[in-house]
């Protein structure tokens, strides 16, 4: 049997269909086996296991795993590698239940154990682990088990099929998880780091899936804050490594990876992006993505044509991602980007295409931070129009980020903003703001905040009739901050310009004063209070609107409270919103000077004019001015 199924899978598929298996694990418990039977038996599984999916769902099916795990115990070393050879085959499929290692609490520890007895145990054990570290808890598990420790001698193997599934260990236990991260990156082994002895694999002479594991590892170091992005081995190493990935002769996995792990690296730090665009010309190669595949060849056989449409696919995935990050918060950087031949073109094409659409949103949300893109490129293309269908049916990841740049395109100064709301877009925004999913209610609120500033009062009355004064006052509610904060901003904007001003106050004033009453006095954060003030402010701007204070007297003590807070933020918000009740210019000022007077606001302000805080000296000096 062993033979037979040796390199071929129908022969395989056949030994499974006819009932083998079963048959296999019979003798595999049978404690009358003779060893070399037991060894046989798992060979003959290994091999069925390397057949197809369909094989290991099989394998998998019929309890093998449990059997092969129970061998592991067996004190014959022969049989413990060939059952875990088979485990190894298993467990490196996408269709091997990982979780079942955990279940077990002693097999981890056994597994660890293991990695001693030989460089066969090593190479299958360190693969296994790889493979079935997916998550925080698991992470933690092989952790807390002494795997950093047991692991680390191994990085240091002169055999390349132990020492690379070692490094994919480390890979994978650093992977978003701060606290293993630490733990690994302050780890020694014979006196030196574990970070010193990956860095030494990023050597050129190492084999290209060596180095970018190895620069993989040292990434998810730095990005868990286990090793300074100023370092050498980062900025020095490890970028000029991925860089190197992402060249034109590189095999395309290499290229992806390359270009994948220096996303991710960069992300979220400045500097790092700003080396990472300089270095070997990141940028130029990295467009070089877009030229796959090369002319087309007719000749091609389907198999192959297949492969270079899904090679395409992944490679203008990594650029997306890639310039995404790089681009992030530089205005340089975009505009290097944006130089890219059809760039425009690519991204709206991968609007379109469900492997690469979001790669393709975070490369343009990343681009459209940039004020001189959004009047030019962004307009030249129409980009709003695929994003607006996005936005009518995509899941939440999608939206997310379809969202989010939306906002940026619903600027004040974007020529797309006025065809963006002719579309539709209001009734989509207001929708977002009903949703569970909290980043969405915050990019739908945030995009209302932008399409009101500085608006017509027809837009003003528009988004709050779609939005609802109901809707609007639970958003004021939310127990995300960052909401509320984007709500208030919004509430703001509406109640910008006096006309306007008096206008929504007349309708919605009833609903408006207890709402930011109920704000001042509840546990805000300081920049939450502050937009609540900036609000009394501007409806103390209005003609009309301003009785809505003057004639709460609540709302009158509030305000002084805050002119005496701790916070010279909210003192000088407190102050400007009495400067504008105050105001001479204009109808009925004399009045509500007297009444503020009477108060003790005068005196307040007074106290105030020796403030060190020019701003709040500069508001304190104007209010007082007004008093006749």
């Amino acid at each position: 049997m062993k033979n037979t199924a040796i390199g071929n899978n129908t022969h395989k598929s056949n030994l499974m269909n006819v009932g083998v298996v079963p048959r296999l694990l019979h003798f595999m418990i049978d404690d009358t086996s003779n060893i070399e039977l037991l060894v046989e038996c798992a060979v003959v599984l290994g091999s069925i296991a390397k057949g197809t999916v369909d094989n290991i769902h099989g394998l998998v099916e019929n309890g093998c795993l449990s059997v092969l795990l129970k061998g592991l115990e067996h004190p014959n070393l022969k049989y413990v590698e060939a059952c875990l050879r088979c485990l190894r085959t298993v467990f490196i499929s996408p269709a091997a239940p990982v979780e079942l290692i955990y279940q077990d609490p002693s097999l981890v520890p056994r597994l660890i154990d293991l990695l001693p007895r030989s460089s066969c145990t090593q190479e299958c054990v360190t693969n296994i682990l790889a493979h079935c570290c997916k998550t925080e808890e698991q992470q933690v598990v092989l952790c807390s088990n002494g795997a950093i420790g047991a692991l680390a001698s191994l990085l240091c193997s002169n055999i390349y099929r132990v020492q690379l599934p070692t490094l994919k260990c480390f890979v994978q236990l650093c992977y978003k998880n701060d606290q293993v991260a630490n733990a690994v990156a302050t780890a020694c082994y014979c006196g030196e780091y574990l970070s010193s002895l990956i860095v030494k694999l990023l050597a050129r002479d190492k084999p290209a899936e060596m180095q970018i594991a190895a620069a993989q590892c040292l990434t998810y170091l730095c990005r868990a804050g286990a090793i300074d992005t100023k370092a050498p081995i980062i900025v020095l190493k490890t970028i000029p490594t991925l860089v190197r990935m992402c060249k034109k002769d590189r095999q395309i996995t290499e290229r992806v990876k390359g270009a994948e792990t220096l996303a991710y690296l960069t992300e979220v730090d400045l500097e790092l992006q700003q080396t990472a665009s300089i270095t070997d010309h990141a940028i130029k190669t990295i467009a070089e993505y877009f030229k796959y595949p090369p002319a087309e060849d007719g000749g091609l056989k389907e198999k192959s044509r297949q492969f270079e449409e899904l090679s395409t696919l992944e490679l203008r995935q990594a650029a997306f991602r890639a310039f995404a990050s790089l681009g992030a918060n530089d205005e340089e950087i975009r505009k290097k980007v944006i130089e890219t031949e059809n760039l425009m073109d690519h991204i709206v094409s991968g609007l379109s295409h469900p492997k690469v659409q979001l790669a393709a949103l975070r490369c343009m949300h990343s681009l459209s931070r940039s004020v001189q893109q959004l009047r030019t490129t962004f307009q030249d293309h129409s980009v709003w129009k695929p994003l607006m269908q996005i936005l009518n049916s995509a899941p939440d990841d999608v939206l997310t980020v379809a969202s989010a740049t939306l906002c940026n395109l619903l600027l004040e100064f974007s020529p797309s903003k006025e065809p963006i709301i002719e579309m539709g877009a209001l009734y989509i925004l207001v929708g977002l703001t009903k949703k569970d999913n909290p980043a969405l209610r915050l990019n739908g609120i945030w995009a209302l905040m932008n399409m009101a500033f500085q608006a017509e009062q027809k837009i003003k009355s528009q988004i709050l009739s779609a939005l609802s004064t109901d809707q609007l006052f639970r958003l004021l509610a939310d127990p995300d901050v960052n909401v509320l904060m984007k709500t208030l901003g919004l509430l703001r904007n509406l109640l910008s310009n006096k006309p306007h001003i008096d206008h929504i106050m007349t309708i919605h004033g009833n609903q408006v004063m207890p709402a930011a009453i109920l704000i001042l006095e509840g546990d805000h954060p300081v920049e939450v209070k502050e937009q609540t003030l900036c609000i009394l402010a501007n409806v103390a701007d209005g003609d009309i609107a301003k009785d809505f204070i003057m004639g709460n007297e609540d709302v009158l003590k509030k305000l002084m409270s805050y002119m005496l807070h701790a916070d010279v933020r909210l003192q000088i918000a407190a102050v400007f919103c009495i400067s504008n009740l105050l105001w001479n210019e204009d109808d009925g000022a004399l009045e509500r000077q007297v009444k503020l007077r009477e108060m003790g606001v005068q005196k307040l302000l007074q106290g105030l004019i020796s403030s060190s805080n020019t701003t709040l000296f500069d508001k304190v000096k104007t209010a007082l001015q007004q008093f006749t």
